[in-house]
């Protein structure tokens, strides 16, 4: 089934990095389409009102108008031309430029779910970058509020056929395996790395037990979490065979707790050097594992593609 996916661009060099993936993804993802989607400068309310009574007035806007059009269009023809200069057909590469509406996330996730598609990526800004720009806070701004679209935000590397799960056994997390299997389904040389910390009781409840109430504790809350994702990984196998991705593609690394889990997720990904970590926004009770932690992935991620799924 062909995949369609929003590029979402301006003139910054961490979208240029967007775009890039972007592109390498034909190599992987195939068949693919891709719109370059740029939203346009907001124009001052004030020059609006005035434009409504003041032929002068009128005539400043008009200017401006045209120069943010013809601004847009030059941007989405460099952007364009970079794609197919990096292997993708020109038939498969579209580019749409809008005036600002509502504010710049907002705009491209109301463009982005009304047209369905299957992904919106976007560069994201280094850990150190402090100016609050495109990329840095529309960027957290348009995952934060994705209701619907899983968002890939892109940190310099190039895409890999190495893939990096990060699970919990809830229904947001088999959501994120439904979407990469979608994504890379009959791909024979896709490797995709379920990883999974069983949770600890200190991760529920905070209160100072006796050690045996502990151990008895821990010990419940171990097996229920081991019986919770034997059946999420048996379910998120079948999902992954019906894709046509088979079992030898796939690795399980389960691990006990007893450290934080979005840095052992990061320790994890960047030991194995995976090239994508996919990951549910919200876990088993709406804030544990990928509510806290998507969060904290997304504010630390670097070096590679971070999918994102609502």
């Amino acid at each position: 089934m062909e995949k369609k996916v929003l590029v979402a661009v301006d003139d910054s060099r961490h979208s240029e990095s967007a775009i890039r993936y972007a592109a390498g993804l034909h190599e992987t993802v195939s068949p693919i389409k891709y719109v370059l989607f740029h939203v346009e400068p907001t124009i001052s309310q004030y020059l609006l009102d005035e434009a409504r009574t003041k032929p002068s007035a009128r005539r400043e806007l008009d200017r401006l108008m045209k120069k943010s059009h013809e601004a847009a269009r030059a941007l989405l023809e460099k952007d364009r031309s970079l794609m197919i200069s990096l292997g993708v057909a020109e038939a498969d590469v579209q580019s749409v430029s809008l005036p600002r509406k509502f504010g710049v996330a907002k705009d491209i996730l109301e463009y982005g779910t009304a047209l369905l598609y299957d992904a919106i990526i976007v560069g994201r800004r280094g850990i150190s970058g402090l100016a609050e720009t495109f990329v840095g806070s529309v960027s957290t701004n348009i995952v934060d509020n994705s209701q619907l679209l899983p968002i890939w935000l892109v940190d310099e590397k190039g895409p890999s056929r190495s893939v990096m799960a990060a699970v919990d056994g809830s229904a947001s997390s088999l959501r994120a395996v439904d979407h990469l299997a979608f994504i890379f389904s009959g791909n024979p040389d896709v490797a995709i790395s379920f990883f999974h910390i069983a949770p600890r009781l200190a991760d529920f409840c905070p209160i100072d037990f006796s050690e045996t109430e502990t151990s008895s504790l821990e010990a419940v809350i171990q097996e229920g979490d081991k019986a919770c994702i034997d059946r999420f990984y048996a379910h998120a196998l079948k999902k992954l065979k019906e894709a046509g991705i088979e079992e030898s593609q796939v690795h399980i690394d389960s691990r006990q707790g007893g450290f934080k889990v979005g840095k052992a997720v990061l320790d994890a990904f960047r030991k194995g050097k995976f090239g994508t970590l996919v990951v549910g926004r919200r876990g088993m009770d709406k804030k544990f594992f990928t509510g806290s932690v998507s969060r904290y992935l997304v504010n630390r991620f670097s070096n590679g593609s971070l999918w994102v799924v609502p």
